[in-house]
């Protein structure tokens, strides 16, 4: 057997016996649904918008509909976006029975696809 496989067995088992996992997410795990990021040197939101323009009270106070455009653009992306493969494992592992608590920033909900009703 491969250390891989090896690897991977054990992983395998010690999931299957944990009863509370905790996973750690970030924007990396929504992008692949669409749902851009804000950091991405080439296509993140902040890689063509200043974020002191849109995301400031200053920038709402100045000029508060392209704050209001800039954010229901992002809305309007979060809401288009269905979870990937990585979203669907994450919400099927209650179901597999462990206790699971899930740590991000991401602002989609698709983690808890099968919770949230859409």
């Amino acid at each position: 057997m491969s250390i891989t496989a090896s690897l991977t067995k054990s992983l395998i088992e010690r999931l299957r016996e944990a009863r509370h996992l905790v996973v750690f997410t970030g924007a990396g795990m929504s992008a692949e649904s669409g749902v851009p990021t804000f950091r991405d040197r080439l296509t993140g939101l902040w890689a063509h918008t200043e974020p002191s323009e849109v995301a400031t009270p200053q920038a709402f106070r100045s000029d508060p509909q392209r704050v209001w455009d800039w954010h229901l653009h992002l809305a309007e992306a979060v809401r288009r976006a269905l979870p990937n493969a990585g979203h669907q494992v994450i919400a099927a592992l209650p179901a597999k029975g462990p206790r699971v608590s899930v740590i991000t920033q991401n602002i989609d909900s698709l983690h808890q696809w099968r919770a949230v009703a859409r």
